[in-house]
């Protein structure tokens, strides 16, 4: 049931299939994803949010109760008041004297009064259709509640399935995001820094972000399980289990990349397979030989003056 759920919201929002490879040798390709604790940090936060949320209802409940319970007690003192001086057919009338009415009226205006009791004044000035009202509201609150539990419940975990980390033997790629899809890629060319940290919660659970600095980038950090802190000059693998081996297989193919002197496809043009392709080209292998005996003719005036 989960995986519908999963096919037709990613079919809503549009969401791209897994990510290509970025440039490299295609044997090279490792793929890693977010750890199954990073899921259960996510949850936590979820958790959290959702017993708030609960709690803010509860309390509301509870003071509408109040409320409610308050107007009731009014209106009996109401009919209580009005009952008074009333004759009945099976007993004599007593008839209620000005003085008695007056302390009355001045019990009942006292108790209104009473700053320990704002309810009282709250409920005598409420119109009769302010409670069916609440009534309604209170049911929508509670069914809206209900309602996001599994439909947010979705949304945390396909959020944490959208962590996608590969990495080549010349770049890396990493996607993330469900609503909002980012995607950023980083050459080795450009990497200067790779750094794993840990926060009390990750250590704990045995997850760490492993952070990738390219040239240019600054060194602010920000909450280690947010995406915040991601920047055009900087890529996040959140919540890996396997940092170390993470940081330690970038690290080796950084070596090996700056070792063998490999670039992006744009830099080939300067290679020894590309001067091979300009020295078999008529035109370009003209330039090269003029070029060549203009060098030797330098160097033999060079020579003269060094004499």
């Amino acid at each position: 049931m989960f995986e519908r759920a999963r096919h037709g919201l990613y079919a809503l929002l549009r969401v791209p299939p897994t990510p290509t490879p970025p440039a490299g040798a295609p044997g090279s390709v490792r793929v890693f994803r977010a750890g199954r604790n990073y899921f259960k940090l996510k949850l936590l936060a979820w958790g959290a949010g959702q017993a708030a949320t609960l709690f803010g209802i509860v309390v509301s409940l509870s003071f509408l109760a109040e409320v409610k319970h308050e107007a009731e007690r009014v209106q009996l003192d109401r009919q209580a008041s009005a009952a008074v001086g009333v004759s009945n057919d099976s007993t004599p009338e007593r008839p209620v004297t000005p003085a008695q009415r007056s302390r009355w009226d001045e019990e009942r205006d006292e108790f209104w009064r009473d700053p320990q009791n704002p309810l009282g004044r709250i409920v005598e000035r409420t119109p009769w259709w302010l409670f069916p009202g609440i009534a309604l509201f209170e049911f929508g609150g509670i069914l809206l509640f209900l309602t996001q539990l599994p439909l947010t419940y979705a949304m945390v975990r396909l959020e944490y399935e959208s962590h996608w980390y590969v990495v080549t033997d010349r770049s890396l790629r990493i996607r993330w995001g469900l609503v909002t899809v980012r995607e950023a890629t980083m050459s080795f060319a450009n990497i200067q820094q790779v750094t794993v940290s840990q926060g009390p919660l990750q250590r704990l659970l045995g997850i760490a972000n492993v952070r990738v600095q390219s040239a240019g980038g600054g060194g602010s950090t920000g909450n280690p399980h947010e995406h915040k802190d991601d920047s055009m000059h900087s890529g996040v693998f959140h919540g890996v289990d396997n940092a170390v081996e993470i940081r330690d297989l970038i690290l080796e193919r950084l070596r090996h990349f700056r070792a063998t002197g490999l670039g992006d496809p744009e830099d080939h043009r300067d290679s020894p397979a590309a001067l091979v392709g300009a020295l078999t080209d008529p035109g370009r292998a003209a330039s090269v030989v003029a070029a060549t005996r203009v060098l030797e003719e330098v160097r033999r005036l060079k020579a003269v003056f060094q004499k």
